[in-house]
C-alpha cells in the first residue's frame, strides 16, 4: 500500500491493553462533510468507544470527533451514534460470535484509505486484572532483554 494511501488519524491504544484482539476488520463509516474535516486535523478520540449490532445494522457509540472549528452552527454533534458500513453477511457472522460469552466489537484506529474513512474493528475478549497484570509483566520483561542486548553491543 502505497504512503499516500494510507493516513491514519485517531488509534485505540487502551483496546490493545483491556482487551485480546482476535481478529480486525475493516469498515467504512457514514460521516457528514464537516466531520470528515475535522477528521483531517486530526482531531478524534476513541476512548471508550464500541461498536453495536442493532437489527441488520452496525453502529459506532461513543467515538468523539471533534466539531469542525471553520464550521457552522449546524455541527452535529460530536458524541452521536454513526453507522458503519459492513456487507449483511459479515454482519451476521459477527452477531453469532458476539452472542457468545464475553466478546465485544472495539474500534482500534480511524484512518484514510484514499479519499475513505475508515475504521479498523477488533473482535476482542476482555482481559481479567490478572491478565492485564501479565500483559505489563512481559512487556517489562521484554524491555529489560531488548536493554540488557544494548548495553552488551555497546561495551
Amino acid at each position: 500500500m502505497p504512503k499516500d494511501d494510507f493516513k491514519p488519524v485517531a488509534t485505540n491504544r487502551k483496546a490493545y491493553h483491556d482487551f485480546f484482539i482476535e481478529e480486525s476488520m475493516e469498515a467504512g463509516i457514514m460521516l457528514t462533510g464537516t466531520e470528515v474535516k475535522s477528521l483531517r486535523d486530526g482531531r478524534a478520540n476513541m476512548k471508550d468507544s464500541y461498536a453495536l449490532v442493532k437489527g441488520e445494522e452496525l453502529f459506532l457509540i461513543g467515538c468523539h470527533i471533534s466539531p469542525y472549528t471553520h464550521g457552522n452552527i449546524m455541527n452535529p454533534d460530536p458524541e452521536r451514534t454513526r453507522k458503519l458500513l459492513l456487507h449483511k453477511k459479515e454482519i451476521k457472522r459477527l452477531l453469532g460470535i458476539l452472542t457468545q460469552k464475553g466478546y465485544t466489537l472495539v474500534p482500534l484506529k480511524i484512518y484514510f484509505k484514499g479519499k475513505h474513512v475508515k475504521v479498523e474493528l477488533g473482535l476482542a475478549k476482555g482481559k481479567k486484572l490478572y491478565d492485564v497484570r501479565e500483559s505489563i509483566k512481559e512487556k517489562e520483561a521484554k524491555r529489560e532483554i531488548d536493554r540488557a542486548q544494548r548495553e552488551r553491543e555497546k561495551g
